[in-house]
């Protein structure tokens, strides 16, 4: 798998920030069509630190498809 870095997480909605939708191209996920990118950690510049969920979608074509349309 390539390496990609996440955008960050300010930029987000909620939905990509909790692993609901995906980070790239905005698609609803459940556990079968979803990758865990792993828990992420944000200090921003003011306010308390926190953790969020990103996910992306297992099918990386149709993803990149969804995001081009965008």
């Amino acid at each position: 798998m390539s390496v990609r870095d996440l955008p960050p997480a300010r930029e987000l909605t909620e939905y990509q920030r909790r692993g609901w939708s995906c980070v790239w191209c905005h698609a609803v996920l459940d556990a079968t069509r979803a990758v865990d990118l792993g828990q992420q950690r944000v200090k921003p510049d003011e306010g308390a630190a926190y953790s969020w969920f990103p996910r992306a979608c297992a099918d990386k074509a149709g993803c990149a498809e969804r995001e081009a349309a965008k």
